[in-house]
């Protein structure tokens, strides 16, 4: 099967404290893929983290599953290839901010809808309670990845839309990656970004 795949580039002129102007790339790509319930299976989204995520780094997920390649994992589910098994905001709430502990990047990758949030713990016959299904508690678990990321450390987000951390947690935006699945599937749509 041949490969489906687009490239573009578009230049975003940024202004400095001084008003110096000074040019920056942002990458758009779009791969098609088979789908997978393991996003980080998906063969452009594995090919990404094994370029991003380098060895002798420290990256943290707080909603591993069974794939992750960080050095700091946690996943409610106990069978997860994970260190940690909680849930994802109090295991964040644990981490330092300590400049020794800073992590170089993180990887968020959580439920993409409550409906998959609340099937997972009620399959592990857990509680998941009325705030999980909230975008609030998902803005609160990356307020706490914005805290714990070293400047200059790189965050990357998974899900279906291409929201990832944002400019009011301090981050800019350097690659999207849109991977269609095709068949009525929605797109798993990743955004790499850097902190300021």
């Amino acid at each position: 099967m041949v490969e489906k795949r687009w490239n573009f580039s578009k230049k975003i002129i940024l202004l400095n404290e001084m008003g110096v102007q000074k040019e920056k790339y942002m990458k758009i790509e779009r791969i098609w893929a088979m789908p997978s319930r393991w996003t980080f299976t998906i063969k452009p989204i594995k090919e990404l983290l094994q370029r991003e995520v380098i060895s002798g780094q420290k990256w943290i997920d707080p909603f591993a599953g069974y794939n992750s390649p960080a050095t700091c994992r946690n996943d409610v589910d106990p069978e997860a290839n994970a260190e940690y098994h909680e849930d994802a905001l109090e295991f964040l709430k644990r981490q330092s901010d300590d400049e020794d502990f800073l992590f170089d990047g993180a990887l968020f990758d959580p439920p993409y809808s409550s409906t998959q949030a609340k099937r997972k713990y009620h399959m592990l016959e857990k509680d998941f309670t009325a705030e999980m299904g909230r975008k609030e508690y998902w803005s609160k678990c990356k307020r706490e990845i914005a805290r714990m990321v070293r400047p200059g450390g790189r965050v990357i987000s998974f899900g279906w839309n291409s929201g990832g951390m944002g400019k009011n947690l301090g981050f800019e935006l350097e690659y999207v990656l849109l991977v269609p699945h095709g068949a009525g599937r929605n797109d798993t749509i990743v955004t790499l970004e850097t902190k300021l």
